[in-house]
């Protein structure tokens, strides 16, 4: 049988049918930004302090009930606790007033055992303020975050081996319809347990969405690349022979040549699983460092767009211009999907990401603009690499793998995002600690990837031989020269 490409390529390149098929995928997966992000605002923590209500106290007591703690450098009400009531109450009801008759830091403190007071300038309410995740329930907000997040690992990896199996459309659609029940679902959560339940399968629906619709976008529905490798030529020939008539162009009378012959049908029987991703040292090598680069955009993309609610005093101003920056991002990418080789893409873009989150730590606090510029540079260079590795991996792996090595794939890499919350909750004990370690994971995978087989203006390989023949570097420290020892013969009279 003849080259794929080759086969097909009387379609032409952006007929009709691309163009319906493209812009329908676009259309599946836009609200997945919703789902994610809506997190953004979803999990901030409103300014909150301990609530003092039904007691009779002073105004100069009311005010003062409340701690003055301070707080990197500034000083604000205490979160998490409130002086003694019961000896509040009585120091005003005998008349002293606070810092002059008595020295506040020598009351006694207690917890909001009443609960807590949250302002509404910003948020009428979150999930925070609706389920009190502050305090000693803090660790509950970044955790409702990773929770989704692992909705979203699962998916990649069911959504993966369920498309190889079942076909790219049956899993989309499903995919689809799961989030759009458990996203209204979740409007009607009575509790953070059942909030985070509904989340998990909202994260799951939306992940498996985004990979069964990612290899679609390169195939077409259903796949016939797909439906080859499983022995379905007429349908393939189908799908084949429409698309021609919507480009306007005339199809071949035999589209498949040699799809009937004991070669092919032997393949289309054939099932490949994610172990044979790994059973072959090349092909080993390919997966595990795609599974590494791929978890450290990830980590670095989802980190710096969570921490966008701190990069300004209005959270929905720090998450337009966290937006935004993408736009550029995403023209970059595919601008270099043109262009430049795969591999020096990703490298580059790795590079870039970590200089500047390098620098923010050198920057000094008067200088707050310039340390957002550079943290948007360095989102925008981690955005342009996630980008360009969703299609680096699809191009380098065969057919028959193909959804598996995509789901696998990113089914790892979430797990930065998985710990992209928790991450950002490190910056509790030092402000700049997740931005060294972004940083340091990125210049160790800038590294890694040198050793990526190229696909660049190359056809997708159709078999495991083919990907197995892509050119490669290869690492020094596991080459050995060896030097071959000349083999003297024996004397025969020894």
């Amino acid at each position: 049988m003849r080259d794929y490409a080759e086969t097909i390529g009387f379609l032409g390149q952006w007929g009709r049918f691309q163009q319906i098929v493209f812009f329908s995928l676009v259309a599946t997966i836009m609200p997945n930004g919703f789902g994610a992000f809506t997190l953004v605002f979803l999990t901030d923590t409103p300014s909150h302090h301990c609530l003092v209500s039904g007691i009779n106290l002073t105004e100069d007591w009311r005010k003062s009930v409340i701690p003055i703690k301070e707080v990197d450098g500034k000083q604000e009400l205490s979160r998490c606790s409130r002086y003694r009531l019961d000896v509040v109450r009585n120091l005003s009801a005998q008349g002293y007033i606070p810092g002059r008759d008595v020295n506040l830091t020598d009351l006694e403190e207690e917890g909001c055992v009443d609960g807590w007071s949250y302002s509404k300038d910003i948020y009428e309410s979150t999930i925070v303020s609706e389920f009190d995740l502050v305090c000693t329930n803090q660790w509950k907000q970044p955790f409702t975050s990773t929770v989704f997040f692992v909705g979203g690992l699962l998916g990649s990896f069911l959504s993966g081996q369920l498309s190889d199996r079942y076909g790219r459309k049956p899993v989309l659609f499903a995919a689809l319809a799961l989030q759009t029940v458990f996203t209204f679902a979740q409007v009607f959560s009575g509790s953070w347990i059942m909030f985070l339940i509904i989340l998990f399968i909202n994260g799951l629906g939306q992940m498996s969405n985004f990979v069964a619709a990612l290899v679609l976008a390169r195939l077409m529905p259903e796949s016939p690349r797909w439906l080859l490798s499983r022995g379905r030529v007429e349908e393939a020939e189908a799908i084949i022979r429409t698309a021609a008539k919507w480009n306007k162009v005339q199809a071949p009378r035999i589209i498949f040549e040699d799809c009937g012959t004991e070669k092919m049908q032997t393949r289309s029987k054939e099932h490949y699983n994610v172990f044979d991703l790994l059973r072959q040292s090349s092909i080993r090598a390919t997966t595990l460092i795609l599974c590494f680069v791929l978890s450290t955009m990830i980590v670095g993309y989802y980190s710096l767009s969570f921490n966008t609610a701190q990069l300004h005093e209005n959270p929905y101003i720090s998450c337009f211009i966290s937006a935004v920056v993408e736009i550029p991002a995403y023209i970059s990418s595919w601008m270099a999907l043109l262009y430049l080789p795969r591999r020096l893409s990703v490298i580059l873009t790795l590079v870039f990401g970590a200089v500047p989150l390098y620098l923010i730590q050198l920057v000094p606090d008067d200088l707050s603009n310039l340390a957002l510029a550079l943290e948007m540079l360095g989102k925008y260079s981690i955005t342009t690499g996630s980008s360009l590795m969703f299609a680096y991996t699809a191009e380098l792996y065969p057919t028959v793998l193909r959804n598996t090595a995509t789901g696998i794939s990113n089914t790892v890499s979430r797990i930065g995002s998985c710990i992209a919350p928790l991450l950002l909750s490190l910056g509790m004990y030092y402000k700049y600690l997740p931005y060294i370690i972004l940083g340091s994971l990125a210049v160790v995978a800038a590294f890694a990837a040198l050793f990526l087989p190229e696909s660049f203006k190359k056809p997708l390989p159709e078999t495991i031989e083919q990907m197995q023949r892509r050119e490669r570097m290869k690492c020094p420290c596991l080459t050995r020269n060896m030097t071959p020892v000349p083999m003297v013969p024996m004397d025969s009279s020894l």
